[in-house]
């Protein structure tokens, strides 16, 4: 487990295999499976043979993928030797965003439509950034951006790693020496701030680069590191402190519900991103803590909707370490938009209606109402209609598994913290006849700090939002709590 002030005693370093010149596939690790992380070769064989026959919903899917400027196979690389983000600095990162999305839409195109020309610009705009790109900068949000656009740009990549022309090696390398030291940093320090001091969001984002580094580069030691996280980390990111409440009625808090609606939805849709990623490779985080992630995204949903849900007042500290503090509350869930869409669903709802065979009548309802999901460049001209791949509709759509309880597959790597991850495990699925009690765990002490304050504004009112209250609400510690003995 990543410590604020550093790794505990027996973890891996940070920056193992990373920044050293070599890249971390070199390390001598065993391989993964590819393609592995959002979508594996039975996924992409799905989606063109769909397609091919016409079926619903995938060609409403594609066709929001076909009608995407980004996915057009005349798409131009403009990559850049230093992106920015944030304050104090001359941002460029909507450069790299709109690249990489262009990168992967055309991928993905080229495989669902056997158009080898879509798979050439892939290649061209991933190769032409991997012969330039050197180094991130700006404020605290220069994080967010090796979070979002590493796994972004790992996801597209990894669709054409096999293509002859395709500069694997020295991607890997960008991936290993510009992006993932930056997430294996702020999960290990938090930017040098308390623990919680950053919103779940920032964690999520971080650990979903962590993880696609470590699938696409072959690296078993960061895949555990993001695994371990994910289960036990100490930030609002790891999943007992982004859903630290669970309800009788089986539907458990969504911490950022507390802040508003389109930083919870890109909290639940970067969760959902990293355990799609980890079903890939045979980790079943989906299923950890008897389903803790259905139940946050359920509420989440139920939410977004405009249905009641709970919420449990908190107030918590903020502030740098040996430095500056504070503390902020907010005591009830924030207002929401019911016509606001972010294409998160439908991969999250067919995990858990056509992989688990479980009832999830909030998440059915709301990817139905999200449907057909486009992805970045259909939900505004801001960062945060980037935040996610999206495509759903067409990429996780799939017929109910003959076997619900099936283990993931692949198994996940021999060894580490992967192999004891619960990947399909009986104690890593949700158990039957298993009861879901209030069952707030681990307490939620430390911070939670905005996003990218001058791309706030823009982000919300490109997601719909009409207002941004005065600044953002925090929540407060939980003082109903108690270890439920997962690891």
């Amino acid at each position: 487990m990543l410590k604020a002030a550093g790794v505990t005693a027996g973890a891996v370093g940070i920056g193992t295999a990373l920044g050293t010149g070599t890249p971390a596939a070199a390390a001598g690790t065993a391989a993964h499976a590819h393609p592995g992380l959002l979508h594996t070769r039975a996924d992409l064989d799905r989606m063109a043979a769909k397609v091919k026959a016409g079926a619903a919903p995938y060609t409403a899917g594609f066709a929001r993928l076909t009608a995407n400027r980004h996915a057009a196979s005349g798409w131009t690389a403009n990559p850049q030797a230093t992106v920015y983000r944030g304050a104090g600095s001359p941002q460029n990162y909507a450069i790299l965003y709109n690249d990489v999305h262009a990168a992967y839409q055309n991928a993905l195109r080229g495989h669902v439509s056997g158009d080898s020309a879509h798979l050439d610009t892939a290649v061209a705009i991933l190769n032409a950034w991997s012969a330039k790109l050197t180094s991130l900068e700006g404020s605290a949000d220069r994080f967010l951006a090796a979070g979002l656009y590493g796994y972004q740009f790992a996801n597209a990549a990894e669709l054409v790693r096999d293509h002859g022309d395709f500069e694997l090696g020295r991607f890997q390398q960008m991936l290993s020496d510009v992006f993932a030291p930056l997430s294996d940093s702020f999960l290990a320090e938090h930017n040098g701030a308390v623990v919680t001091n950053y919103w779940t969001n920032w964690d999520l984002a971080a650990m979903a680069c962590v993880l696609a580094t470590g699938i696409f580069c072959d690296d078993k030691a960061q895949v555990a590191r993001a695994v371990d996280y994910f289960k036990d980390g100490d930030g609002l990111g790891s999943v007992r402190h982004a859903i630290p409440v669970v309800h009788d009625d089986g539907l458990a808090e969504w911490v950022e519900a507390g802040r508003d609606q389109g930083h919870a939805l890109l909290g639940v849709g970067l969760m959902g991103t990293v355990c799609e990623m980890a079903w890939n490779q045979g980790i079943d985080l989906y299923g950890y803590d008897d389903s803790r992630f259905l139940k946050g995204a359920q509420y989440v949903a139920k939410w977004s909707m405009g249905g009641n849900v709970p919420y449990t007042a908190n107030t918590r500290a903020k502030g740098a370490i040996n430095g500056w503090s504070g503390q902020e509350t907010a005591s009830d869930a924030a207002a929401v938009d019911p016509a606001m869409q972010r294409p998160i669903w439908a991969m999250i709802a067919n995990h858990y209606t056509k992989r688990r065979g479980l009832s999830a009548t909030y998440l059915t309802q709301i990817a139905a109402k999200a449907a057909p999901e486009g992805g970045g460049g259909d939900y505004g001209p801001n960062s945060g209609g980037y935040d996610q791949l999206g495509f759903g509709t067409l990429a996780f759509s799939r017929d109910r598994a003959a076997d619900t309880a099936a283990s993931p597959s692949p198994s996940p790597a021999a060894g580490g913290s992967v192999a004891s991850s619960g990947g399909g495990s009986d104690a890593a699925r949700p158990r039957a006849g298993a009861t879901a009690g209030a069952s707030p765990s681990a307490s939620v002490a430390g911070g939670l700090a905005a996003t990218g304050s001058d791309d706030i504004v823009g982000w919300a009112a490109a997601a719909g939002v009409t207002a941004v209250a005065g600044g953002l609400l925090f929540l407060r510690r939980r003082d109903r709590v108690r270890r439920d003995g997962a690891q």
